[in-house]
């Protein structure tokens, strides 16, 4: 019988020393800064542990999963800590300490260099997680949100209908193209070539104003067009999508009544064009 108490005192005393071995190692040495603030918002000495002193299972430090340490924000239990993250790298312990170190490692992308750094929280008496430090500081960087994508640019919309002044084309009853005409078609065909992939089709037609024969004016538009045409080709805008025409003096876009000759000209100037149309997908 006493035997019997002796044993089951024996067993006790085991599990007792055994509850306390466990207490012992969970809450190991304990903080290695000093002066931990009770707020865990600073300490009066930040010290760091020797990265040789990390635990056999975190030898050389891990690569953390960056998008769970960018969870990592002040107010977290050390559970909920540990889920984002793991339980610190060193034997500084779990429950009774209120710090908590790691030895992380970083690749940037496309590189094969390793950055070591360690990282440092700081919990509070209610542990929960308040302040974070790196050695070296730098390493904050690695916490950086890559940068977007820039968005593709988006073209505007060329117009689908575009007119140009016959007078500021040609010289008056010519048809071929000025200095000026040429630099506004070529500014065009710029224009035209951004746009391509989405162009179907693009039609020149040129018109004069009433002055004169139809069997005069019906070729002088005509003519007018393929200088048109002829320049955009040059520029780059691909012959097969360009269909060339004169409408001589039809579809008026201004009416304008009998004067004298000078006067009628200067009316009838809208009527003297070159109308560019684009058909796009």
């Amino acid at each position: 019988m006493n035997a019997n108490k002796g044993i089951n005192a024996m067993r006790a005393s085991f599990k007792t020393l055994a509850v306390a071995s466990l207490a012992v190692a969970l809450a190991a040495c304990g903080n290695v800064s000093q002066e931990v603030a009770k707020d865990g918002h600073s300490a009066g000495t930040l010290v760091w542990p020797a990265t040789s002193e990390v635990t056999p299972m975190h030898k050389g430090g891990t690569f953390p999963n960056l998008a769970n340490l960018r969870q990592v924000k002040p107010g977290l239990e050390k559970q909920q800590v540990s889920d984002l993250i793991g339980y610190p790298h060193f034997s500084e312990g779990i429950w009774g300490v209120r710090e908590w170190n790691y030895v992380f490692n970083f690749r940037r992308p496309g590189s094969d260099e390793v950055t070591v750094c360690q990282f440092k929280v700081l919990f509070d008496e209610d542990k929960r997680a308040q302040s974070f430090y790196w050695k070296p500081e730098a390493c904050a960087r690695f916490l950086d949100e890559p940068a977007p994508p820039p968005a593709p640019a988006v073209a505007e919309r060329i117009p689908e209908h575009i007119t140009l002044s016959a007078d500021a084309l040609f010289a008056f009853d010519k048809a071929d193209l000025s200095p000026d005409g040429k630099t506004a078609v070529t500014e065009l065909a710029a224009k035209l070539r951004t746009h391509m992939a989405s162009i179907q089709g693009i039609r020149v037609t040129g018109y004069t104003d009433r002055l004169g024969t139809h069997a005069y004016n019906q070729p002088l538009s005509e003519r007018r067009a393929r200088a048109v045409m002829d320049a955009l080709v040059a520029d780059g805008v691909p012959r097969t999508k360009i269909v060339a025409e004169g409408l001589g003096e039809n579809d008026p876009v201004k009416d304008c009544p009998d004067a004298a000759r000078a006067e009628l000209v200067a009316c009838l100037a809208p009527n003297r064009r070159v109308e560019v149309r684009v058909e796009q997908s």
